[in-house]
């Protein structure tokens, strides 16, 4: 059944990511603004909600959403499945994301994504990609748009902790705005390139807002892993359960 219900999604998922890619293809060419081509092009994420809902029984619930602040602010989140590509989109208020550029050559959903303000980053390049995305992701800010960041930069697997890279930090910081911490456990149900997904509930814990001011960008950045961290500790004690994982991630982190 589930080899079924996974093969269903798959088939719908496409139908629909080309649908809504070549729409913002569309509304590129002919000149729509990008806020418009933002609200009609991120359809695709309830619809991809919607779709895991009823066909792969993947249910989401949030916790925290009083956290919010009013006005854009930097996400910081942690990366488990493709199911924050769109879950994110649902939850929180009209954002981009910041991703690696080759993302955004994928046919329908790269070209979906590019459509409405993905700020697409070259790892490789170093400061200036830092500096690509300060520049562009205030701008992002400054149209009124969130900014979501992976700092773990790949999906990690439940119960591994990857090094969390500061760029978000930094953003937030030139840009003035608060980071809001994200925990959750996508991962558990919706696995790294699986194509059989589970039926769960994904479990969205959003943090207390990090203010930017007066607090240097990599103090912020220790500060959103911290406290993802420890929330993913808390409510998901099973994924730590042996400590392998956790102490190979930690490795890791000093290399």
């Amino acid at each position: 059944m589930i080899f079924i219900r996974s093969a269903v999604f798959m088939v719908a998922l496409s139908l629909v990511t080309i649908y809504y890619g070549s729409l913002g293809v569309l509304m590129y060419c002919i000149g729509a603004k990008p806020l418009t081509r933002h609200r009609w092009v991120t359809k695709w994420a309830p619809a991809t909600m919607w779709l895991s809902h009823h066909i792969l029984g993947i249910r989401a619930r949030v916790i925290g959403q009083e956290n919010l602040p009013i006005g854009p602010a930097v996400i910081i989140s942690k990366h488990q499945s493709a199911w924050e590509s769109f879950g994110l989109q649902v939850i929180f208020p009209p954002l981009c994301y910041i991703l690696k550029r080759e993302l955004l050559w994928i046919p329908f959903l790269g070209w979906g994504l590019a459509s409405v303000g993905a700020i697409g980053v070259n790892r490789k390049a170093g400061k200036d990609a830092l500096s690509q995305v300060i520049t562009q992701g205030r701008e992002r800010l400054k149209d009124g748009l969130w900014v979501a960041i992976f700092p773990e930069g790949t999906r990690t697997a439940p119960g591994v902790r990857g090094r969390f890279r500061p760029g978000g930090a930094f953003l937030a910081k030139r840009a003035g705005v608060p980071i809001v911490p994200v925990a959750h456990n996508a991962g558990e149900f919706w696995r790294r390139q699986a194509f059989l997904k589970h039926p769960g509930e994904i479990i969205v814990s959003i943090g207390p807002v990090i203010e930017a001011k007066g607090t240097k960008a990599e103090e912020l950045n220790q500060r959103a892993r911290d406290w993802i961290e420890n929330e993913m500790t808390r409510l998901f004690p099973h994924h730590f359960k042996d400590g392998e994982q956790e102490q190979a991630a930690d490795k890791e982190e000093t290399l």
